[in-house]
C-alpha cells in the first residue's frame, strides 16, 4: 500500500534537522530539463506564470539559477524535512525515529511539479513549481502533459510486489491529477476530512491539509498496510463515518477542532 501527499509551498532549509540517510530523486534528468526552461524566464515572467508577488518571483528565479545537478548537504535536504506548512505540521517527520522514516521511505510518496515523485528521504533543492502551472516544455503545454504517464508508471513499479496494490490518496486534486489513472494498476482510495458547520459537514482547506499529514503519520507509526485499518484513525477529534463513506472514499469527520 502506498500513501500519496502533496508538497508544500513553504520550505524550511534553516532549522536544524536530525542526521538521517538520504536518497536521490528518481527523475533527476527530467527535473534538470525543467530547470533549464525555468532559467530562461525573467522574474516578471515567473511572477505572471505562477501568479505570485514580485519578491516571491525574484526568490524563485534565484533558486532556479542556483540549482545544481550535484546534490550536497549544502544545497539540499531530505524532502520530508524540507517541506513546511499544514500537511507537514500534521506529519511531524522531524519527531520520527530512524525506523519510522525508513517505513515511510517504502510506503509514502510526495508528488511534485519539479521532481515528479519524491521519496521522504530524497534530497531536494529549494523550489516552487506547482503542478497546475502552465509551463511549456517542448511539445508539452503544461506540467501534466510533461509528466504524462511517467508518474503512474513509477508508482506501478513501487507497487509491483503487492498482490493487491492500493494507493491511498492524501494529495490534493491538483497533484493527484498528475497520476494517469488509465496507466495506474492499483486500487485508489480517496480520504476525505470534513468539519461540522451550521450548514452541515464540509471540507475546510487548512484543517483538511493538516489532517492528511496526521493520517500519513498515523499510518507510519502504526505500520498500516490495509485500508480497513485506516478506519481506526482518531487523531485530533476525527472519527471514521461509515455512513458517509464508500469503499473507494473514506470519510472522517469532527464536530469541533481541538
Amino acid at each position: 500500500m502506498l500513501f500519496l501527499l502533496s508538497p508544500a509551498k513553504t520550505l524550511d532549509y534553516q532549522s536544524p534537522v536530525p542526521a538521517v540517510p538520504h536518497t536521490l530523486p528518481a527523475f533527476l534528468q527530467d527535473t534538470v530539463k525543467l530547470i533549464e526552461v525555468l532559467r530562461r524566464q525573467s522574474p516578471q515572467q515567473i511572477g505572471t506564470l505562477m501568479s505570485i508577488s514580485d519578491p516571491l518571483a525574484a526568490l524563485n528565479t534565484a533558486r532556479y539559477q542556483a540549482f545544481s545537478a550535484k546534490f550536497t548537504e549544502r544545497n539540499a535536504r531530505q524532502a520530508v524535512l524540507a517541506f513546511d506548512g499544514d500537511v507537514y505540521d500534521g506529519l511531524q517527520a522531524r519527531q520520527m525515529g530512524a525506523a519510522d522514516l525508513e517505513w515511510a521511505q517504502q510506503h509514502l510518496r510526495i508528488l511534485s511539479g519539479l521532481y515528479g515523485v519524491l521519496r521522504p528521504l530524497d534530497w531536494m533543492q529549494p523550489y516552487r513549481l506547482e503542478m497546475g502551472t502552465s509551463l511549456k516544455v517542448g511539445s508539452a503545454g503544461n506540467l501534466y502533459q510533461y509528466w504524462g504517464s511517467r508518474i503512474a508508471e513509477h508508482l506501478n513499479t513501487v507497487l509491483a510486489a503487492d498482490k493487491t496494490p492500493v494507493v491511498i490518496n492524501l494529495a490534493s486534486q491538483e497533484y493527484f491529477r498528475s497520476v494517469d489513472r488509465k496507466t495506474l494498476k492499483a486500487r485508489v482510495i480517496d480520504v476525505v476530512f470534513e468539519e461540522w458547520k451550521p450548514a452541515g459537514y464540509r471540507v475546510i482547506s487548512f484543517p483538511a491539509k493538516k489532517a492528511r499529514g496526521l493520517m500519513a503519520r498515523f499510518a507510519i507509526l502504526k505500520r498500516i498496510e490495509t485500508p480497513r485499518k485506516l478506519e481506526a484513525f482518531n487523531l485530533e477529534g476525527y472519527a471514521f463515518d461509515p455512513a458517509a463513506s464508500q469503499p473507494e472514499r473514506l470519510v472522517f469527520r469532527r464536530r469541533t477542532q481541538p
